[in-house]
């Protein structure tokens, strides 16, 4: 089956209805992996995720739905999951008129963006997994080499002078955290508020690696909503683990970028995973010298 079958068979199961009274409004924008759909149906609108290609090798729908009921009580997801197949990954909510960060200017709303992840991070929930970065990437690494591809020295280079800091990045304390809190995953509500949406990354881990993430498209808005967060100048140290997180996490998405390279999601999705998984070598050099000065 296509998307489109896919969506009206699983929207009319669900709600029994017919297929004929399901349409499908639009394909959100912003995803690279996921496909999101918003669905009418009888004058309610819902939005149907289907998962990216061998996306399973990278998160757990067990763990999203429990990170979903963990923080059910925060009400900072707006608790929009209504059905969560943890066999496809296929997954229905209701829908919110709102607009992504990533679409709008993030630095209107750092105070915002600043509440939603404090809400998270002081709330003393503690997941049942901790998101476990390196092993984490010592995974990605294997997929990538199982696939059919082998890492260049570049990789290597960047990767061995990121790892002398280790020690000192698995020794900091670790609170809920989302792990994946980049700007499109920030929903401004047309009615006022926000919610942070995309749990399939959930887990334990220090805070300061969601501020990173908020730097994905751009690392100035990590920058930027950093001492908004703290309420005050972050420390030396505190920007030392702010540029770390980002190299790691350009490490983390060189070797996601690889293996969609490495399974033909660049024919398949018309981008370049080659050039996008090089550019997030040359990223993680430029962070690794800015995190030195702060020394």
């Amino acid at each position: 089956m296509n998307h489109e079958q896919i969506v009206k068979t699983k929207m009319a199961e669900h709600f029994n209805v017919d297929a004929k009274d399901i349409q499908i409004i639009d394909r959100l924008k912003g995803g690279m992996s996921n496909s999101n759909y918003v669905v009418s149906i009888n004058d309610s609108k819902y939005t149907f995720r289907i998962p990216g290609k061998n996306a399973d090798n990278f998160v757990s729908r067990e763990i999203e739905t429990h990170t979903l009921e963990l923080i059910r009580g925060l009400n900072i997801d707006g608790n929009l999951l209504i059905d969560l197949d943890q066999d496809t990954g296929y997954k229905i909510s209701h829908y919110v008129e709102g607009t992504p960060l990533m679409f709008l200017d993030p630095s209107e709303h750092y105070n915002e963006a600043s509440l939603t992840m404090k809400k998270l991070h002081e709330s003393k929930l503690e997941a049942d997994n901790d998101y476990d970065p390196f092993a984490r990437l010592e995974k990605y690494e294997q997929l990538v080499h199982k696939a059919g591809l082998e890492h260049d020295s570049s990789y290597f280079d960047i990767k061995n002078r990121f790892l002398v800091f280790r020690k000192e990045l698995e020794l900091l304390p670790i609170v809920i955290c989302h792990n994946d809190s980049q700007p499109s995953n920030f929903i401004k509500l047309d009615a006022g508020g926000m919610l942070l949406v995309d749990w399939e990354f959930g887990g334990n881990n220090d805070f300061i690696y969601d501020i990173a993430c908020f730097g994905n498209n751009d690392f100035k808005y990590a920058i930027g909503i950093l001492p908004v967060y703290l309420g005050r100048d972050p420390e030396r140290h505190e920007w030392k683990r702010l540029y770390l997180w980002r190299v790691f996490q350009c490490l983390q998405w060189h070797n996601v970028a690889l293996y969609k390279e490495a399974t033909g999601l660049s024919q398949e999705l018309q981008l370049d995973f080659k050039m996008i998984a090089a550019n997030y070598i040359a990223k993680a050099n430029n962070l690794f010298a800015e995190a030195l000065k702060w020394l």
